[in-house]
């Protein structure tokens, strides 16, 4: 099968300032990709151009396909986007956010939609509570309902579990991971917290100063480069990107 998400020599630069230098990867149908790297290494601006918010300076996009440049809504159609430091308009309701969302997304049946991911979030006795007065875990099963809502064939979550307590975070992983083996769709997930990254992603994308240093399934790959965990790993790259080499290189 072709891949849900396909990147391609991607580059991003801001005046002498390269943001992303030259990215290429793909995201495939029922799996869940992790894009790591320390601050500053270019992962959420990549995200935000996957998602066309921001334009590429270099490079090519595709979703099922479709290229964004040029078929932007058809290529956006079945993609969301989820991140708790990007909460939903905090004076709606929650069922009055997923529904004005909803619309904002042509989802058919939408009223029967809503009901469903109300449910399906724990979010029933939420529904009229302003998001706002929510609690950070609640907000962020809100996010993900939203993010749910168009039946995504590609999920973007920016760190979706960051501030949220180890229960929440779980049950939130675990939202995640069904979506995924459900046969719905693939992630594409950032994160800091290198151990929810190995219980969760599939692979990985180790990045720095814009580039993708290391690929690979996040309970192997370290041992690959002399590394007992993945933290230790990330760890070693944000210090000293160029002197990480493979074992036996």
């Amino acid at each position: 099968m072709p891949p849900i998400l396909s990147v391609s020599r991607l580059k991003k630069r801001y005046s002498t300032a390269l943001a992303v230098d030259g990215i290429s990867f793909e995201v495939r149908p029922r799996e869940i990709v992790g894009l790591l790297g320390p601050n500053g290494a270019g992962k959420t601006t990549t995200i935000s151009m996957v998602l066309g918010i921001l334009s590429p300076t270099e490079g090519e996009i595709a979703i099922e396909g479709v290229p964004l440049a040029r078929e932007r809504s058809r290529a956006l159609s079945h993609t969301n986007f989820s991140a708790v430091y990007a909460p939903l308009p905090g004076n709606l309701a929650v069922e009055e956010n997923l529904y004005v969302f909803g619309l904002l997304y042509g989802v058919p049946n939408l009223r029967q939609r809503v009901e469903e991911l109300l449910k399906e979030f724990d979010l029933v006795a939420f529904r009229r509570t302003k998001s706002g007065a929510l609690s950070s875990g609640e907000q962020a099963r809100v996010g993900l309902a939203k993010a749910m809502l168009n039946r995504p064939r590609l999920l973007l979550l920016d760190e979706p579990t960051a501030s949220l307590d180890p229960s929440v975070a779980r049950h939130v992983r675990a939202r995640i991971r069904e979506f995924v083996t459900s046969g719905a769709g693939s992630v594409l997930w950032t994160s800091h917290n290198m151990h929810e990254v190995a219980e969760v992603c599939d692979r990985v994308l180790v990045m720095s100063h814009g580039r993708v240093l290391l690929e690979g399934d996040p309970r192997t790959l370290p041992a690959r480069y002399g590394h007992k965990t993945l933290e230790d790993l990330f760890v070693a790259v944000a210090r000293e990107p160029l002197c990480v080499r493979e074992e036996g290189a």
